[in-house]
């Protein structure tokens, strides 16, 4: 399955946007990381790319987080939502858009979408009752509920009887719709047992929702009545929208909409599935828009195979993660060690286990390896070969051919740990080539063209290796190749590494005698377990 289209010269990639009832978590980081490496990848084959995160700061969940806090709701938003920005550059994250919905733009967006709604006659007012989860922002029908009406959810949060009028949105009229809809774009929620579930539940019967709330000052007031305040989902899934706009671009859905929509691939924590799956597609139906391409529901993260929660102490923080271990041991774990799509488990031994094999014996040995060797026997600048002087049975020169290709296609279909496993087996294959050839016997018996050929294929592999996984671990793919004797930084959007077509670099055979190798330093040193 396909998320990109090699041919579609745009792609726009979001996270959620984050909710700033707390500080940033690990499992926060995990989608952006993800997003990251996808736009990476897509702007190093050469698309124009638009990758969007932020935060959505309205509703009662954040009021009520303000007033413990003691801080006006925006004073609060404002420090939470700098803080996912802090974590953000910490971990090498390049986003181009940072969405807030407390911004100005956002507000003119949502009265014009409303509007459109409301015109169309699916928009109305209602008595609500029912069970109501302030940490979901959403009421719960009881099936949804554990005993004693606590939240499925947030297992720790019990649901709060309301009985409110509420304006509505007509989220029945679109079932048959929806159903359409699915049935002829079977990827538009992935993975597959992503589908199933949304599927399952709206063949149960989609029930209208509500779109706004009463007593409640932290939002946008709905258009047409200002005692009602605006609910947080109608108002959050529009910040996408809100992003596409050019900064200083006159807010209308017309000047949004004009060059990056629909949005290639929303990517989301399984447990806001069905406000992107259901709610989103049925809201922009109404309104006569186009809908995004793919929804991508990720699994959940645990540590040491419990929960995270606060109440149970075993939280992951991830700003003091980046800060022992560095941006590109974190992202390299949370995208190799778990399977995307799946849950997914922290352990601290695993992690230090997983980069040392991975990052330190096997790619950084490597590098390590064959520049000392090359250097040792007096190769200054990388070898006068190319790829037509290197024998078809080469091992490595076997792996390297397709490597791009298959790499490429693991990337697209947000297969990253098997992007990594597909480098690493280059790599692998690089330090049994090394072992089985001998390269310190070849040259004590003179056989210089054997040797110079097993430097040349190890040095290309190494350098492939780099180019491939930079998308993952981008300053470590930067001191490979300056090593290499290539002036290159992957973190520059510009760079020509960056800019230099894909189907050139990710082939094998592209090192050249012009590269003047660098001193051997380690690009990974193995951690200790303390």
């Amino acid at each position: 399955m396909k998320f990109s289209s090699q041919s579609q010269e745009t792609f726009a990639v979001t996270t959620p946007l984050y909710y700033v009832n707390d500080l940033p978590h690990v499992g926060s980081a995990y989608p952006t990381i993800a997003a990251d490496i996808l736009a990476r990848f897509e702007r190093m084959r050469g698309k124009s790319v638009l990758f969007i995160t932020g935060t959505d700061e309205h509703g009662q969940k954040i009021q009520r987080a303000a007033e413990s806090n003691h801080k006006s709701p925006q004073v609060y938003s404002d420090e939470i939502s700098s803080s996912f920005v802090a974590l953000w550059q910490q971990l090498n994250i390049q986003y181009d858009r940072f969405s807030r919905t407390t911004a100005t733009n956002h507000e003119a967006i949502v009265k014009e979408f409303f509007g459109r709604v409301w015109d169309k006659g699916d928009i109305y007012k209602s008595q609500q009752k029912g069970w109501y989860c302030v940490a979901c922002e959403e009421f719960k029908e009881e099936r949804e509920l554990l005993s004693d009406f606590f939240c499925s959810i947030h297992t720790n949060k019990k649901a709060e009887w309301r009985d409110e009028e509420n304006y509505f949105f007509r989220l029945s009229s679109y079932q048959s719709k929806l159903e359409a809809f699915y049935q002829e774009h079977p990827n538009f929620i992935a993975p597959q047992s992503r589908r199933n579930e949304v599927l399952n539940f709206v063949a149960q019967g989609l029930q209208d929702f509500s779109i706004s709330r009463v007593n409640l000052d932290w939002g946008f007031p709905v258009p047409i009545d200002s005692s009602h305040t605006l609910y947080v989902w109608f108002d959050a899934l529009l910040g996408y929208i809100t992003a596409l706009l050019e900064p200083g671009e006159e807010p209308t859905l017309e000047n949004a909409l004009a060059k990056w929509w629909p949005i290639n691939l929303h990517l989301i924590g399984k447990d806001i599935l069905r406000f992107h799956a259901i709610y989103w597609p049925a809201m922009l139906m109404s309104a006569e828009l186009e809908l995004p391409k793919v929804v991508f529901g990720h699994g959940f993260l645990t540590k040491d195979n419990q929960k995270m929660g606060k109440t149970l102490g075993n939280t992951l923080d991830p700003v003091a993660l980046v800060k022992q271990y560095g941006a590109d041991a974190v992202r390299y774990y949370f995208i190799k060690a778990i399977e995307f799509g799946k849950d997914g488990d922290f352990s601290k031994t695993r992690f230090i286990e997983t980069l040392n094999a991975d990052l330190a014996k096997n790619l950084g040995n490597l590098v390590n390896r064959i520049l000392t060797m090359a250097l040792k026997y007096g190769y200054a600048n990388a070898l006068n070969l190319s790829i037509e002087t290197i024998a078809e049975d080469n091992p490595l020169k076997i792996a390297g051919m397709t490597l791009g290709e298959e790499v490429a296609k693991a990337y697209e279909n947000l297969a990253f740990s098997q992007a990594c496993e597909l480098v690493l087996n280059l790599a692998r294959t690089g330090n049994k080539y090394i072992d089985d050839q001998k390269p310190w016997t070849l040259y004590k018996e003179g056989k210089i063209q054997e040797l110079e050929q097993l430097l040349y294929s190890v040095l290309e592999s190494v350098r492939l290796a780099a180019y491939l996984l930079s998308p993952v671990i981008p300053s470590i793919a930067n001191d490979i190749y300056q090593q290499l004797g290539f002036v290159a930084n992957f973190n520059d959007k510009n760079d020509v590494f960056n800019t230099v077509p894909f189907s050139i670099h990710a082939n094998w055979g592209v090192l050249s005698c012009k590269q003047q190798l660098g001193n051997p330093h380690p690009v990974f040193k193995s951690l200790e377990l303390n």
